[in-house]
């Protein structure tokens, strides 16, 4: 009777696992939606706030179209100064000498062939606004501001070729700013101001970021995306669109870099060295939000000129790029990168992954190698457990026989059995020491699939397109063939199902357990893991099938060095089997 109630409970809790995940992950990790599609919501459907997506990026469809008309006309503007870099590609605007036009040529936006690269920035007021704006505030001196037309030395910034923007105020003061900008994601924008008049003046240059959330990628509990800087050598993740109101958001502390993050791409202010500028976060309603840099006011002495050298990174989050960035003198810049508790582990697996991958030129194929040299390494563990379920299972008629002399005393039975344990050497958790070992794995894995944008669009073989996104096919929809998607805690996938299977085929190589019931919750735990991994990232199940596979294998190689263990399963399934039977004659 126990034993029944024991197995209904695993049951009932197996399907509040399975319902109650399936609810968490539709929130936390919601599916990305296909950019594909450009044509015109109905009207009822335009007023709708669509909840954004992993990546993110626009998502109504009637806002799509209308960021397409407006951006052609903003870029169509006469006077802009092209921007052409081997990863970053788009223009400034003269008038306000507004940074607005930003793509990266280096990614795009889905796995299809003719996908445009990823837009980071566009004009003020399109419905993707995300800009940045350098500019001066005054004290009794009149300042350029938004709507001022700078004059250009040249028509084209690239690496090695410069441009300067110069206003003149009429009042003896010359402004200018030289864009430069390198073979990576990073510009260098030098703010000047000239002094011709007779008397000192006070100025305050600054640098602002401002963009909307309606594009902005889905902030998790183990992935932020918002607000994001580096304050007295600490990055600061506590900071999210919600908390930032009409009153600014001061920063506290020395400023080393401010702007926003997105899953895969970043804007980020980086202020002169030793400037001690003032830094916050604002909204501006509407879903739009700034972070600011103000330099501290400067007095520019009569005939003579004062400079401020901001850097503005505008990418994506190469965790590469980000560590050449902090070895060049950004504090903390790598770790823009969203590592979390596993970042000792991460970062490893990351470089092993990256190295594997150049090697073989597949990363799914790079994820079994890695699984392959993570199993190898944990062999030595593998021998030991072995060799301890071994030693256990050696010992179960003993335990039994303690087990029925003191079975009105548990507390005896228990004092006994530990004696029993340190007389024959036993250890009865050395069993579970290789799985606690996969878990940070498996969690440092998981991690850098998602958020390492290296990760991102690799293909595998197959239907498989993209080794960051889930399985793409389903089995109740006969893998496409059916117009109709299942919902999320029905969604298995080819790999799921060999994530199951591979499970199941483990677990009934593992010896028999003594209680039925926990031998009944065995064979029922791979199916119900096979729901709950269906939406992860279809690396992650690679490698944990992989893992399956090459333990079962190494199973084999072990029962074969301990014929001990396998003639002590086959006995105590034959027993079980006949307890069975005479239980189905009685």
């Amino acid at each position: 009777m126990d034993n029944q109630r024991n197995f209904i409970t695993f049951l009932v809790l197996s399907a509040l696992l399975l319902i109650g995940w399936q609810f968490f992950s539709s929130w936390y990790f919601p599916t990305p939606k296909p950019v594909e599609t450009h044509a015109a919501a109905p009207a009822a459907q335009e007023t709708t706030k669509p909840r954004p997506n992993q990546e993110g990026g626009l998502q109504d469809a009637g806002q799509i179209a209308a960021e397409k008309r407006e951006l052609a006309t903003a870029l169509a503007e006469p006077g802009r100064i092209r921007i052409m870099a081997p990863k970053l590609a788009g223009s400034i605007n003269p008038v306000g000498a507004q940074l607005d036009d930003l793509t990266l040529t280096a990614h795009r936006e889905t796995v299809a062939k003719d996908s445009p690269p990823v837009r980071l920035f566009s004009p003020a007021g399109t419905p993707a606004q995300y800009f940045t704006q350098f500019g001066f505030l005054g004290e009794g001196v009149k300042v350029p501001d938004a709507n001022t037309r700078w004059q250009a030395s040249g028509n084209l910034l690239a690496p090695n070729q410069p441009v300067t923007l110069s206003w003149d105020n009429g009042q003896g003061q010359t402004f200018r700013m030289t864009f430069a900008i390198d073979a990576q994601y990073m510009l260098t924008v030098q703010q000047s101001v000239e002094n011709h008049a007779s008397a000192p003046v006070v100025v305050r240059p600054f640098a602002f970021v401002s963009r909307t959330s309606t594009t902005a990628s889905i902030d998790t509990w183990n992935v932020h995306s918002g607000p994001i800087g580096a304050f007295d050598g600490s990055v600061n993740f506590g900071t999210n669109y919600k908390d930032i109101g009409a009153e600014p958001v001061k920063t506290e502390g020395r400023t080393d870099w401010i702007g926003f993050t997105d899953i895969y791409w970043l804007s980020a202010l980086i202020p002169q060295k030793g400037s001690n500028p003032e830094s916050e976060f604002r909204g501006l309603g509407n879903d739009r939000f700034r972070a600011d840099v103000i330099y501290q006011p400067v007095t520019v002495p009569a005939g003579q000129a004062v400079t401020r050298d901001t850097k503005l990174f505008a990418g994506a989050k190469e965790s590469q790029v980000l560590g050449a960035y902090q070895d060049a003198g950004i504090p903390n810049f790598s770790r823009a990168i969203d590592w979390g508790w596993f970042e000792l582990l991460e970062k490893p697996i990351l470089w092993l992954l990256r190295e594997l991958f150049h090697l073989v030129g597949n990363l799914g194929v790079a994820i079994m190698l890695l699984t392959l040299i993570v199993r190898g390494a944990m062999f030595p563990i593998a021998q030991k457990q072995f060799a301890s379920m071994a030693a256990m299972r050696a010992i179960q008629p003993k335990m039994k026989a303690i087990q029925e002399r003191y079975k009105d005393d548990k507390m005896k039975a228990q004092q006994e059995v530990a004696a029993l344990y340190k007389a024959e050497g036993v250890n009865p958790l050395a069993g579970c020491l290789p799985l606690f070992l996969q878990i940070p794995i498996f969690f440092a894995l998981y991690k850098v699939l998602r958020i390492s944008i290296e990760m991102r669009h690799q293909p595998f073989f197959g239907w498989i397109k993209d080794l960051s996104a889930p399985d793409p096919l389903h089995i109740l929809n006969l893998f496409g063939l059916l117009h109709w998607t299942p919902p999320a805690m029905l969604a298995i996938g080819p790999l799921a199902l060999l994530l199951g299977l591979t499970m199941f085929l483990q677990f009934k190589l593992n010896p028999a357990q003594m209680d039925p019931t926990q031998q009944q919750m065995f064979m029922i735990m791979p199916w119900v893991m096979m729901f709950v991994m269906a939406p992860y990232a279809a690396g992650l199940l690679i490698y944990w099938c992989t893992s399956n596979l090459l333990t079962i294998t190494q199973q084999a190689y072990l029962y074969s060095r301990h014929p001990q263990l396998r003639a002590q399963t086959d006995k105590a399934k034959a027993d079980g089997d006949r307890a069975k039977a005479r239980g189905k004659k009685g």
